[in-house]
């Protein structure tokens, strides 16, 4: 159960947030309550909320591109583990994929996920496994060519030991990368999340073959107490 810490009247001009607390309950998990606390008290989490976006992650990918600006009118975006849809919903209208800018190039944008994602306007969803054999394949017919930008927000499910977790993501955005390899155009830009923890020096090797331009970006939405950052890596040799 959630209570005010302050026991105040939170209404009226100049209120502050207050600290939500969070006791725990018979059978929860001490770690499930800190989450919890944790996601009350998250002023993005309130913020995504406020605005309409499917989840915090959506400010991750509006900071790391506003410093990057891959997502411009007519870009052809593929966007893998889209799940719950809140980087399509940044992308859509950076994109113009509801053509909504005048003048300005339509761009198409393609989910993919393995499992189902609730419809996005300006964007098309798809049940994939973007490992399957012929998964780059059907993806460039789907979208009627090559993309621009591959981008990834996946994660493996948490195994509780940091080091294993590290190696699962690292494993998973080397995919995702190797993939990107198969559809992007000349020129194209390949953005994923991935953990600090020691194994992504080859991933960066990798990309380095591929792309002019790899760095990495924690950005402001990124939680301070976790490892996680972002690696962008623009200008894909072909």
């Amino acid at each position: 159960m959630a209570k005010n810490t302050t026991g105040k009247n939170t209404s009226g001009r100049g209120q502050r947030d207050l600290t939500v607390t969070v006791k725990t309950a018979r059978g929860r998990k001490m770690s499930s309550t800190r989450w919890l606390q944790r996601q009350l008290n998250d002023p993005y989490v309130k913020r995504a909320q406020a605005e309409g976006f499917r989840g915090r992650a959506a400010f991750k990918i509006m900071e790391v591109d506003d410093k990057f600006r891959f997502l411009v009118p007519g870009a052809r975006v593929v966007d893998l583990g889209c799940a719950p849809g809140g980087w399509i919903q940044v992308a859509v209208p950076r994109v113009n994929a509801l053509g909504e800018k005048q003048g300005k190039a339509v761009g198409r944008i393609l989910g993919i996920d393995l499992q189902e994602v609730e419809p996005l306007p300006g964007a098309e969803i798809h049940q994939l496994d973007f490992m399957a054999d012929d998964a780059d394949e059907v993806v460039k017919e789907w979208l009627g060519g090559k993309a621009d930008v591959v981008m990834s927000d996946m994660a493996a499910s948490s195994s509780g030991h940091k080091q294993t977790d590290h190696l699962r993501i690292i494993a998973l955005c080397e995919a995702a990368a190797y993939f990107s390899f198969d559809v992007l155009e000349v020129g194209g830009t390949f953005v994923a999340k991935v953990l600090a923890g020691g194994a992504e020096g080859d991933l960066q090797k990798l990309l380095k073959q591929k792309f002019t331009k790899v760095m990495h970006v924690k950005p402001p939405a990124s939680r301070s107490d976790s490892s996680e950052k972002f690696v962008v890596a623009t200008g894909f040799r072909g």
